[in-house]
């Protein structure tokens, strides 16, 4: 066997039962058939017999024993299969945690030696135990998965088969006994295997393995150089340009998309390098969100050429769809310019290209009139510069006019036209040029004093001085103008990421964010106003047309047209702002705070409805979890009293004494349970709707004790008491008190070794008296200490005829409903230990 590292073979499935481990052990054969080497390394087959028969014929490596908590447990051993060197290992369940002390914490880190040692395996997992996809199975099917392996070891696997199965036909699996042993079949039926479950996994696990494929995909055609577009899978990329047509082209490309089932939808805005753009940022973050609610992502791409920085995001993300809005330029300035749409389609190669008409089409494109770039003085000081200044020069020259060239007096007006560009922009030097060319064609141009020019030479050098004069002073003037964009992008940049900051740390509260959006703009109050009716058109100014969602600052706006300034978010919501009057660019910003205030209101009300749905959701768990649990527990007890009393009533056998001693209290000991089992779920209910009585006072723990250790019937002999006589009374129920020690009890000696006792003992520290009842089972793991007091819970599924799992839940609540805790902890040695934690009674309290 070379150096090389061995390959990773894993069968994804949705469900446990697809027949993962049987699709692995038939590869197993197959290859074995081929004379290759294949050992079985781990297999778990939980007595089914189809995946047991397969077993046969493979050699099995010998499982390390490991010992835990006084319990013996099997893992893979990951030496004895490096040391036999297989060419394959057949390993289940990836996902397994390896048993405490181990070498590695799970079994995928084993196989990761084993794959370093050259050695090929082949594995299994389930789609729940991908750590990606952990929290959304818990959504769906209510069952948390600790068993997870990271996403990054499967993708890393060289092959990933989907082993998939209809739900219909697992569920009939499931009926037919060949993956739950029987008396387990209806509660899973009725739970984690219901239809809509097994069909929502089904699709998580096409969805992953299609992500997959697709990776492989896109690694290969990186591998081999390929460009061009492989239309494996539709991929329909929208081009937004931040205009008020991208709503429209939006909803165009997800209708587009939906056409094929599975495709992509892919939004791309493309900003100009110098960061110079006028795209409005609210009509951008309401695009963004209306593509992310269609199930679409939004990217933001960089490039100087628009058409190709659309072409090279559509070929990077292998899009076959590409769709555009129609020029919104008038057809005068198409005659010069292609336009986007025009370009984009020349360079599309495979790509088709969709050109969508809109309401914005050929209306031009509707920018801000161009603003004064220079403050009002300096356009003052311009203007005197060029109507004192070119006079005082020529005044100056004129002096001296017979020893004075053409060429000289040209190049004197010439910088004073660049002096006056640069103090008062365009317009004052433009007019200083012309009338430097009135002046030098009067005074010096022959014949002199008249506006005539003699020679074509000075008509030339005259014409090249004006033109020279009007492109310096357009240069000037752009770059002022350019400057002063620069400096507001700079400024609207920075307010921009505040805002994203905002967001990002949590802080997207209403009135945290109008606050910020007050403070920023110095304005005296932002509020956020909603419709409370039907659109009028006179409703503006209607004070009972709208209410008050949120506010910020000193009074707030009670209508849209009291404020200063107003956006319009959508029909029903609008911000409203006090303090002065914004100007078209601080608007585009307060649009986009306006966007991100809609979508904190909307979250708001989300979470607020899944607090509301919360207890709803919890209480209808709790009715199926009863109804599942008490469809069992409850027939049991009332099975054994009927047949005990039927039999009794029975004139067809005489029963002599001692028989009818044992069916009486056969029919005495379930009616208790009975009994029992309709306390506990009348006093939870009770404890749930905050209506359970007390009867609080001091008592003796020594004088509980007996009276609880008598109710455990047969199991009294197994419980020892150890409870000091200078204990401290307690301040508790004396009825809840034994309730709480009964459950205790009987559940530490249902998971007691044979032989062992239960002890009880007692300690006073501080204000509290401990109780502690001490097992030496195989107790919980620690992560698993707070999931036994969840009602309905049988740890670990041992035992489906002790109980509906109300015992511990019931306990806990009981205590805090005394003001004392029922905590676990571990047994130094093993075992578990739980401690009821009550307070001492004070002398106030006798």
């Amino acid at each position: 066997m070379n150096g090389a590292r061995g390959q990773l073979r894993v069968y994804l499935g949705a469900a446990p039962g697809v027949g993962k481990t049987y699709a692995m052990l038939d590869e197993g054969h197959r290859r074995l058939s081929r004379g290759t080497d294949v050992v079985v390394g781990l297999v778990e087959t939980y007595d089914r017999p189809l995946t047991t028969a397969l077993l046969a014929g493979l050699e099995i490596v010998p499982r390390r024993s490991a010992l835990y908590r006084g319990t013996v447990f099997t893992e893979l051993d990951t030496d004895a299969v490096i040391a036999r060197r297989p060419r394959v290992a057949l390993i289940d369940e990836l996902a397994h945690t390896n048993v405490p002390g181990s070498r590695n914490a799970k079994r995928w880190q084993d196989i990761e030696e084993i794959l370093d040692a050259g050695i090929d395996v082949i594995s299994t997992v389930n789609i729940q135990h991908l750590e990606s996809l952990n929290d959304v199975v818990h959504e769906i099917t209510g069952v948390p998965q600790r068993e997870t392996v990271p996403d990054e070891v499967v993708r890393q696997a060289d092959a990933v088969q989907l082993v998939d199965m209809a739900p219909d036909a697992l569920r009939r699996r499931m009926a037919h006994g060949n993956i739950y042993l029987p008396e387990r079949v209806d509660a899973a039926l009725s739970n984690y295997f219901r239809v809509g479950n097994l069909t929502a996994l089904r699709e998580l696990a096409l969805l992953w393995v299609a992500d997959k494929v697709d990776d492989q995909l896109d690694r290969y055609r990186a591998e081999h150089g390929i460009a061009g577009i492989w239309e494996a899978r539709e991929r329909v990329v929208v081009a937004l340009t931040g205009g008020p047509e991208g709503d429209t082209l939006v909803r165009r490309a997800a209708r587009i998309a939906d056409r094929t089932k599975g495709a992509d939808l892919l939004a791309v805005h493309v900003t100009r390098s110098d960061g110079l753009s006028r795209t409005d940022p609210a009509n951008l973050v309401r695009q963004r969100a209306l593509v992310e609610s269609m199930g679409g992502t939004y990217h933001q791409v960089v490039g100087d050429s628009v058409p190709r920085a659309l072409i090279d995001f559509a070929g990077g993300v292998n899009a076959t769809q590409l769709v555009l809005g129609a020029s919104r330029h008038g057809r005068f300035a198409q005659i010069f310019s292609r336009g986007v749409g025009m370009t984009t389609t020349a360079l599309s190669g495979p790509i088709d290209v969709h050109m969508i008409t809109h309401d914005e089409a050929s209306r031009g494109v509707r920018g801000d009139r161009p603003r004064a770039v220079l403050t009002r003085r300096r356009r003052i000081a311009g203007w005197a510069m060029a109507l004192l200044g070119i006079p005082a020069i020529t005044l100056l020259l004129v002096s001296a006019r017979e020893e004075m060239k053409l060429s000289s007096g040209i190049l004197l007006f010439l910088l004073m036209v660049v002096g006056v560009a640069l103090v008062g922009g365009m317009w004052p030097a433009v007019t200083a040029a012309v009338a430097g060319f009135l002046l030098l064609n009067y005074y010096f141009t022959p014949p002199v004093d008249r506006f005539t020019i003699a020679d074509p030479e000075n008509l030339l050098a005259l014409s090249v001085y004006v033109l020279v004069a009007v492109m310096v002073s357009a240069v000037v003037d752009l770059a002022a103008r350019r400057t002063r964009e620069a400096a507001r992008a700079s400024a609207d940049a920075e307010v921009l990421s505040t805002l994203a900051g905002h967001v990002l740390r949590g802080e997207a509260a209403l009135v945290s964010l109008l606050a910020r959006l007050r403070e920023t703009f110095g304005l005296t109050s932002v509020t956020l106003l909603e419709r409370t009716g039907e659109p009028a058109p006179d409703d503006r100014s209607e004070p009972e047309a709208w209410r008050i969602v949120a506010t910020a600052g000193g009074p707030p706006c009670t209508t849209p047209g009291a404020a200063d300034t107003d956006v319009v978010i959508d029909r029903d919501l609008v911000l409203a702002a006090r303090g002065r009057l914004l100007d078209a660019a601080d608007r585009r910003v307060v649009e986009a705070f306006a966007a991100e205030a809609a979508v904190a209101l909307r979250q708001e009300r989300l979470r607020h409805e899944a607090d509301l749905a919360g207890p709803l959701a919890e209480a209808d768990k709790m009715r199926t979890a009863l109804l599942a649990a008490v469809s069992h527990d409850l027939r049991t007890p009332l099975a054994s009293a009927r047949i005990a009393v039927d039999s009794l009533l029975s004139t067809e056998i005489e029963w002599c004494e001692e028989d009818r001693r044992e069916l009486l209290a056969t029919a005495d000991e379930s009616l208790v349970k009975l009994d029992r089992l309709v306390a506990n779920l009348l006093d939870m209910s009770r404890l749930q709707a905050g209506v359970l009585g007390l009867a609080l006072q001091p008592i003796a723990v020594g004088e509980i004790l007996p009276r609880s250790v008598a109710d455990l019937g047969p199991l009294r002999d197994r419980v020892e008491g150890d409870i000091p006589a200078d204990l401290p009374e307690v301040l508790a129920d004396p009825a809840l008190v034994e309730r709480i020690l009964v459950n205790v009890m009987s559940n530490a000696v249902r998971y007691s070794p044979s032989g062992e006792k239960v002890l009880v003992t007692a300690s006073s520290y501080g204000g509290d008296v401990e109780v502690r009842v001490i097992d030496r089972g195989p107790g919980i793991p620690r992560d698993a200490h707070d999931r036994v007091f969840m009602p309905f819970q049988r740890l670990g599924d041992r035992d489906n005829h002790t109980g509906v799992g109300l015992g511990l839940a019931l306990s806990r609540g009981l205590a805090e409903a005394m003001g004392g805790k029922l905590a676990p902890e571990e047994t130094p040695g093993g075992g578990l230990t739980m401690i009821l934690t009550l307070p001492v009674a004070t002398r106030e309290h006798a």
